[in-house]
């Protein structure tokens, strides 16, 4: 079940790990597709541009032969400065175009389109040429003309007589007008009064008209070849013009071409993408779907296993209960007749005995505290299974405890001959916060372990502090434990050897039990030193000082100051321990007002004069601390009425109480002296005593004892058989009642019934049915608990009452 278990976390990353990757390569191709895309955009968008700058380019070119034709017919040099301005432009054009076309073929056809614009200017150029010779001929014609005109005067003539601008004339044609002019000049006669004769004149006009029509004729056959190659320059002119078209629109067709292809590229790649997609999502569908079935099939198992173990752990707790039930049941059921035993083992000490009744006495009195040491081992070790050992934190003397159990400890080993060594930290001298039962608990095994397997020596006990921590060490010259054994002398029900159990007996369970009692205490039990020559533990603690009694011995009170005229008003639901503090309030002289409900407290309160206000806390109805707040309410006198708070609760320190506006707290269960003691103090305005750890006299094997009750009533045989006669009729009164609350579940009730019951139980030192009643008060159980829990109180309550009413009568 385990490996399963493990296998659902493996199968849900794996999936998650397929997801991913499948997420990872999707992005990935979307990218490089996009890339790709947005490639083919850009070769779109430049081909477009392309195409614009070619229509442009067209425009252009088409205006370029407009140009050129407008200059041919006029033969003018303006629009032969036009037409040249803007064959340069157009060229800037295409240079610019060349530097985005990338195919070679493409430039290569707009170099060529350069070369044809050059040479269609060329062309332009001659045939400019070509028009400017063509006035050679009008040049003889007004010569012919002129020549006429002297026909009609001889004087002397000047080139510009026979020709308007003679400079503009080609070099040839002005070289024979000046040899025409010199001619007729040197034959005009030298004064006007020389004749000449009318057929030498006219032979002369002849000779030149002749040499003139001679001129004319070869200048006809110049224009004729000029002529013809003026045709042939216009040929060309169209025939570049028509490349020119031919080769921008081979560039236009190959752009479009080329912007078509990067479309369908482009609509190739779309559907690449939208295939990728719907095949990833298709895939990442069946793969959720692939690993939700195979992580429901797990997790179907899972909860199967689950439920498995949970009925597994039901029969285990059941187990374990009927386990501590059993314990339980075996430990009481041997109390008693142990208890029987002791006490006519007692009896028979005190009578007169043989030496051989003597042994058998002493036999049985030895066994009969070692199964009271072992029944007693066992419900700590059931108690502390279950969870059920509360850990008290009241203020306590450490180095009083340490030497009271070693003390009472030596004094059962005192035919030993072992030197006992003592020694504590001068800063423990200050009182410490912490649980001194449960400490004195772990010390009793200890000790007493260093005590019994050691025949001679020494036992040294030091406590130490370092770094907020507190270190005892229990040192002993004894017979030691072994490499082999040291680690397991913690275990349960574990001995250092098998001979060790034969010779000095035990059950194995006493370390055990105090390594957890110091776990639960915050610390920590180590076997720090072990050889053939002793042991040595070290118990560490968390060190915390109580700083609501500083440096204050226990008794403080002086005794000598009595005071017997007060009134005490004393408030508690609990009618045993009313009338138990009320007798003893009586006894030393006190006038008492006794109230067992607080609302009615309250209003003889505001109507009666007292001096002191002794109130329990947890009372239903209205409880200490709402009583409290209503009397220092009341007026100013009652503002500084000293009031005492009553508790059986450890969990809640003197501040809280003192910030509630009470002056001090007592603790259930409380000595006489307590009481009184603190009385004492509050009217004689004295330091307040730290309230001593009640100590039990009654023997592990007894029900109950009397001793401290009895103390508490001044041996007053009358008062306590009354107060026993009053607890054991409000005793079974109250399991009715625990009964009734079980079957309404009212669970509150009943931590409020066990809460009410538990101080007298204390008081008479029934302690292991007090515990019980303590943990009913302070857990939460379910009601199948508290109904196993009552069914077992019930016949212990019973038994004790019945011991009780024997003891009675």
């Amino acid at each position: 079940m385990e490996n399963k278990t493990n296998n659902i976390p493996i199968k849900v990353f794996i999936s998650y790990l397929a997801l991913g990757s499948l997420v990872i390569f999707v992005a990935w191709f979307l990218y490089s597709e996009n890339v790709i895309y947005t490639q083919i955009e850009n070769k779109i968008a430049s081909e477009k541009n392309n195409v614009l700058r070619l229509s442009k380019i067209f425009s252009n070119v088409y205006q370029t032969e407009s140009l050129a034709r407008k200059t041919i017919q006029t033969n003018s040099k303006i629009d032969f400065q036009n037409y040249i301005s803007k064959t340069n432009s157009l060229q800037i054009q295409i240079d610019s175009l060349k530097n985005v076309v990338s195919k070679e073929k493409q430039i290569k056809l707009l170099d060529s389109i350069n070369v044809l614009l050059y040479e269609k200017t060329q062309n332009i150029k001659e045939l400019i040429k070509i028009k400017n010779k063509n006035t050679d001929e009008a040049s003889v014609n007004n010569a012919i003309e002129e020549i006429t005109k002297l026909e009609y005067s001889l004087r002397k003539l000047e080139p510009g007589d026979f020709a308007k601008n003679p400079e503009k004339l080609s070099k040839y044609q002005r070289s024979v007008l000046n040899k025409y002019v010199d001619y007729l000049n040197k034959n005009i006669p030298n004064d006007s009064t020389n004749t000449l004769t009318k057929k030498r004149t006219d032979s002369i006009l002849a000779a030149s008209k002749e040499l003139l029509n001679v001129v004319k004729r070869e200048t006809e056959k110049k224009k004729e070849s000029v002529n013809i190659r003026e045709n042939k320059l216009l040929k060309n002119e169209i025939q570049i013009s028509d490349q020119l078209r031919k080769i921008l629109r081979n560039i236009e067709q190959e752009i479009i071409i080329y912007s078509n292809k990067s479309n369908v590229e482009k609509e190739k790649s779309l559907k690449k993408i939208n295939q990728l997609v719907t095949f990833a999502a298709l895939t990442g569908l069946l793969l959720t779907i692939f690993f939700f079935i195979l992580i429901t099939s797990d997790f179907s198992k899972t909860q199967l296993y689950k439920k498995q173990l949970e009925i597994a752990n039901f029969k285990t707790k059941n187990l374990l209960k009927s386990r501590e039930h059993l314990i339980s049941t075996v430990s009481h059921d041997l109390k008693t007749p142990l208890s029987t035993i002791v006490g006519y083992t007692e009896l028979l000490d005190n009578s007169d005995l043989t030496t051989k009744q003597i042994y058998f006495t002493r036999n049985i009195k030895n066994s009969s505290e070692y199964i009271s040491k072992l029944v007693q081992d066992l419900l700590d070790f059931s108690q502390i299974e279950a969870g059920k050992i509360s850990i008290e934190n009241i203020p306590f003397s450490l180095p009083d405890t340490i030497k009271e159990v070693a003390n009472n400890i030596q004094s059962g080993f005192a035919k030993k001959k072992i030197n006992l060594v003592i020694n504590t930290d001068e800063k423990l001298k200050t009182l410490i916060v912490g649980d001194p039962f449960r400490l004195k608990q772990v010390l009793i095994n200890i000790i007493g372990n260093g005590y019994k397997f050691t025949n001679s020596g020494f036992i040294k006990i030091h406590a130490q502090v370092n770094q907020k921590k507190i270190f005892i060490t229990i040192e002993d010259s004894g017979i030691g434990i072994d490499k082999e054994s040291q680690e397991l002398v913690f275990e349960e029900f574990t001995q250092a050897h098998k001979a060790i159990e034969k010779q000095y007996g035990g059950t194995g369970l006493g370390l055990s039990i105090s390594k957890k009692i110091i776990a639960l205490l915050g610390g920590e039990l180590r076997l720090k030193y072990s050889s053939n020559k002793g042991s040595t533990f070290e118990i560490e603690l968390p060190l915390v000082f109580n700083e609501d009694f500083p440096d204050v011995a226990v008794n403080t009170i002086s005794t000598t100051n009595t005071i017997t005229d007060k009134t005490i008003m004393v408030v508690d639901d609990d009618a045993d321990l009313l009338k138990l503090t009320t007798e003893v309030l009586k006894q030393n002289q006190f006038k008492v007002l006794p109230f067992t409900n607080a609302e009615e407290a309250l209003n003889e309160i505001k109507n009666t004069s007292f001096d002191l206000l002794i109130t329990d806390i947890q009372m239903p109805i209205m409880d200490g601390f709402t009583l409290t707040k209503a009397v220092r309410s009341i007026g100013q006198r009652h503002q500084k009425l000293p009031i005492i708070a009553v508790t059986g609760r450890n969990d809640v320190d003197l501040k809280k109480y003192q910030e509630a506006g009470f002056s001090t707290v007592i603790r259930k269960p409380f000595s006489p002296k307590t009481l009184l003691s603190t009385i004492q103090a509050i009217f004689n305005d004295q330091k307040i005593p730290f309230q001593e750890e009640e100590k039990t006299s009654k023997k592990p094997t007894e029900l109950f004892a009397l001793d401290s009750l009895q103390s508490f009533l001044g041996n007053d045989n009358e008062a306590v058989r009354s107060v026993l006669v009053s607890f054991v009729e409000t005793t079974s009164h109250n399991l009715s009642v625990l009964e009734n609350y079980l079957n309404a579940n009212d669970f509150d009730k009943i931590k409020e019934t066990a809460h009410k019951m538990a101080p007298m139980f204390k008081q008479i030192e029934a302690i292991e049915i007090a515990s019980v009643l303590t943990n009913l008060e302070s857990t939460d159980y379910t009601k199948k608990e508290l109904k196993i829990i009552l069914k077992e109180l019930n016949p212990k309550i019973k038994t004790l009452i019945n011991a009780i009413e024997s003891n009675l009568t």
